[in-house]
């Protein structure tokens, strides 16, 4: 639950580098959010209750606010844990291929040691990487 968690903790932190457990159990703590308001909206589907439906648009909303800094920023930490720049993210904007890469790029392992981004996050002795 921490590693799900440590993202918005480092809200709109670019700095630094993000190990792949950070990002990918980001990844899951969204699905599973995003897989509640699913329900929440299919529960609301047949209600005409337009007070329902519009709480509903606002924590989508809400979400979506929450949501967007954190994203782009583990996974500019997970490029510089790859000792590449944050702009390699202007990737997922390229059509029908961008997103491929970008999964490539988030499912490969870090550099060993440290590198022009920070320390390790795998190395145990770099305790103030998680901090």
């Amino acid at each position: 639950m921490e590693y799900m968690l440590m993202p918005i903790r480092r809200y709109a932190d670019f700095q630094g580098r993000s190990r792949r457990k950070e990002y990918w159990m980001f990844v899951l703590f969204q699905l599973i959010v995003l897989l509640v308001l699913g329900v929440l909206f299919a529960m609301f589907e047949g209600v005409s209750m337009v007070l329902a439906e519009s709480i509903l648009w606002l924590g989508v909303l809400a979400y979506l606010g929450l949501f967007f800094l954190p994203s782009i920023a583990v996974q500019v930490r997970r490029f510089h844990d790859q000792d590449k720049s944050g702009w390699f993210l202007l990737l997922g904007l390229v059509p029908y291929v961008g997103s491929l890469i970008m999964l490539f790029f988030m499912v490969q392992p870090g550099t060993a040691g440290p590198n022009r981004f920070g320390p390790d996050p795998l190395d145990e002795s770099q305790a103030s990487v998680f901090e």
